[in-house]
């Protein structure tokens, strides 16, 4: 081989391991926080492997779940750890739903939403305190966050909850586990518990 054709397959060679390199680093770019080698067929892992949108919000978690962490070192009990791998079992458990993708995409835009409120990592309004039921040692204090979907924390006594904003005709209508929270020009309908009675609350201090 002469010096002119070693120099050619030098130059092929070294194009080669840049374009392998630059493959990798896409398919990184692409793919999910986690390592699709080894995932089981028919998974919801797989599923995430293999659709672009699953794995960008899957990236997108992993972003926001390490942020939380940060935030969470002197947490006492330490419970997002716990709490994450529950989420993946939650997750894992959307083979089951008529609509596997779409439970799949809810359950990380929620969880994304969830840890972004909670742990502050993105902007928000209030704290705003409200008055309810004519009494004024019932208080809730209600924290808004610009999330997607939008969240709000409900604070009332020593409890509080999560909350999910929800499509409403006017204002802003929040949903959490067993609670609810409807909000119009100041004037906010609460429901707080199982079956719990509605009582009409109305803003006594907004914080910003």
């Amino acid at each position: 081989m002469t010096r002119q054709q070693w120099n050619t397959v030098s130059r092929a060679t070294a194009v080669l391991v840049l374009l392998g390199a630059a493959a990798a680093a896409l398919a990184s770019e692409q793919g999910p926080s986690f390592d699709c080698g080894g995932v089981e067929a028919g998974s919801i892992e797989a599923l995430v492997c293999t659709d672009d949108g699953l794995a960008a919000l899957d990236r997108t978690l992993a972003e926001v779940f390490a942020a939380a962490s940060a935030k969470a070192i002197d947490e006492h009990p330490p419970v997002l750890r716990a709490e994450q791998r529950g989420w993946i079992k939650g997750r894992d458990e959307c083979w089951k739903s008529d609509d596997v993708r779409g439970c799949v995409d809810d359950a990380y835009r929620l969880r994304i939403a969830e840890l972004q409120a909670r742990y502050r990592l993105v902007a928000a309004i209030g704290p705003v305190t409200y008055q309810c039921g004519g009494q004024p040692a019932n208080e809730v204090v209600v924290t808004f966050f610009e999330t997607e979907p939008p969240t709000a924390i409900v604070e009332r006594g020593d409890s509080s909850s999560l909350m999910y904003r929800q499509p409403a005709a006017s204002g802003a209508r929040y949903q959490g586990r067993n609670e609810s929270f409807w909000e119009h020009h100041g004037e906010a309908t609460l429901t707080w518990g199982f079956d719990g009675p509605e009582l009409h609350c109305t803003v006594v201090e907004a914080g910003g």
